[in-house]
């Protein structure tokens, strides 16, 4: 299933996404993409940033001895066993915005506890040690990446936090505490930057990898599919039944062959203009029958192959008779014919188990069942069942 079509995906690149914001199916599939890339690697990043966090044990140790029981139960009885819960809550609820509140609150917590923990602190090195939370901010942006708006919330949260501790402290002079927020500000506004053009880059790449793929599917539908009836062309036949006749040997497969009835008259009388609108109105009408229940081919000319892998010869025969009444109910005049005539259909059917028989073998007794139907008068479907001596060829034919 396709979450968007090509002019919607053009529409959505022209416009720029300024507002890193596609329509509501395309954003839904680029944030299922995004929780999986980023979730994939959470744990990962757990033990990278727990490890990293937990080291600076040796900075407490150094400049804060006077807190550095308070800082050893934060980094080692907090934040590490709920980094690791979170991210396992997260692996079992994966999606983008769980990820994003993953990110913020390991931002945030990261930055809160060590700082709370410091404030009652009289360490002359207070102003060197609050210089950490810059790793915080570094690690949140440049290795979580979330989202962009996960970005500015847990930047401005966590800057606003450092702020209010560091002021509760008070060991800064104001010249030094104005300097710290200048800094820490100016970073935030820059990693915002960055992360906003990152994030348009990787939908900018979204975008261009699904409108290749779409792109692909569309010529290899074209490839397929007749251009001027829209079913199956005769190059796809062999891919088709390959697939089938790749199952067990006991499975019943049917084919059908159709043929509009006095064709060449209707051409004649009609024009080929209108020849080609009959073929894709009678076209129409087989593939809205068949649907799900197997395949149709444009064989050539005014003649349609019907595959129906799983059906066997009485299913395929009531199938065969539905068709016809419809072709022939659809009423399209035929004035080649006498005063109220009306487009119909002849129709030979031939079943066997896919074990025993070759596509050929079937597509042969069905066009020998189909002339039996023309010879008995048209506008009727004909069964006959492949013949005994192809019993042994059970090659596919192209």
């Amino acid at each position: 299933m396709t979450v968007a079509t090509l002019d919607q995906i053009d529409h959505e690149l022209a416009g720029g996404f300024r507002w890193l914001r596609f329509a509501d199916a395309l954003e839904r599939s680029y944030g299922r993409e995004f929780a999986e890339a980023r979730i994939k690697l959470a744990m990962f990043w757990a033990l990278v940033g727990t490890f990293i966090y937990d080291l600076v044990y040796f900075g407490d140790v150094t400049m804060m001895h006077d807190v550095f029981p308070q800082l050893a139960f934060v980094r080692f009885c907090i934040f590490t066993p709920y980094a690791f819960i979170a991210v396992w809550l997260v692996r079992r609820r994966p999606t983008a915005l769980n990820y994003d509140l993953l990110a913020i609150s390991v931002c945030v917590l990261g930055g809160f506890l060590p700082m709370a923990a410091s404030v009652p602190s009289q360490s002359p090195h207070f102003f060197v040690y609050q210089n950490g939370n810059i790793a915080t901010l570094l690690f949140f942006v440049i290795a979580l990446q979330p989202r962009f708006p996960a970005i500015v919330i847990g930047l401005a949260t966590l800057c606003t936090v450092h702020f209010t501790l560091i002021q509760m402290n008070g060991s800064l002079d104001a010249v030094a505490f104005s300097g710290v927020i200048t800094f820490f500000v100016t970073l935030a506004i820059f990693l915002a930057l960055s992360a906003y053009f990152m994030e348009r880059k990787d939908r900018l790449n979204f975008l261009n990898r699904l409108r290749g793929e779409l792109l692909q599917a569309e010529l290899r539908h074209q490839s397929e599919r007749d251009e001027l009836t829209g079913l199956y062309n005769r190059r796809s036949l062999s891919r088709i039944a390959k697939s089938v006749w790749e199952r067990p040997a006991s499975t019943a497969v049917s084919v059908i062959m159709l043929d509009i009835d006095h064709f060449k008259l209707y051409n004649d009388v009609h024009g080929h203009v209108e020849g080609d609108a009959c073929i894709r109105q009678v076209s129409a009408c087989v593939a809205e029958e068949i649907r799900e229940l197997g395949a149709a081919f444009r064989y050539g000319g005014e003649e349609i192959l019907i595959l129906l892998p799983g059906c066997d010869g009485n299913t395929a025969q009531m199938v065969a008779e539905q068709l016809r009444q419809v072709i022939e109910a659809s009423a399209v005049p035929h004035h080649g014919l006498a005063e109220g005539g009306v487009v119909t259909a002849s129709l030979g059917v031939s079943s066997a188990q896919s074990g025993l028989f070759s596509l050929d073998d079937l597509v042969r007794a069905a066009d020998a069942a189909l002339y039996d139907a023309k010879r008995g008068g048209r506008n009727m479907a004909a069964f006959r069942r492949p013949e005994p001596q192809a019993q042994d060829q059970l090659r596919l034919a192209g």
